[in-house]
């Protein structure tokens, strides 16, 4: 069964899901923003089928996510890098991982810590406003688009 595709939605929370959202991809960015550059890297780590690791990152290139460059150590392997639009995923996978610490782990429960440049936990992130006031869910609404216009 072939899933719905959303890339021609109006709500950017569809389009960005159709372009990666699908567990395994996001723990493919996440990996590479751990360092992992390389197809074997990603496989060991993640314990992943080499057929769906193979159809999640060519998805990833393709949506602009990952790029393949040069090896690193000048071998004729190829690794993957993040692109631009690969590292403006980092606030959406640090926000999941604040939630999964928030919302799936008993208290005391050992889990992996993200920590800043000085070795310190990184702190909570909040939505600002524009006049820098955390906002909430309730705090804001969102404006459906027009019909187009022919």
């Amino acid at each position: 069964m072939r899933r719905t595709g959303f890339a021609k939605a109006e709500c950017p929370v569809a389009r960005a899901l159709d372009a990666i959202g699908d567990w395994w991809s996001l723990l493919i960015v996440r990996d590479a923003f751990d360092g992992l550059r390389r197809f074997g890297e990603f496989q060991k780590n993640l314990g992943i089928a080499k057929g769906m690791l193979t159809t999640r990152l060519h998805k990833l290139v393709e949506t602009g996510v990952l790029e393949q460059v040069a090896a690193s150590d000048g071998s004729a392997y190829q690794e993957y890098a993040l692109t631009k639009r690969g590292r403006d995923l980092f606030p959406v996978v640090v926000s999941l991982r604040q939630w999964g610490e928030a919302h799936l782990y008993a208290r005391g429960e050992a889990h992996s810590m993200l920590l800043d440049g000085a070795g310190q936990p990184v702190g909570q992130l909040v939505l600002p406003s524009r006049t820098g006031r955390a906002l909430t869910w309730s705090d804001t609404r969102v404006r459906k688009a027009g019909a187009r216009r022919r």
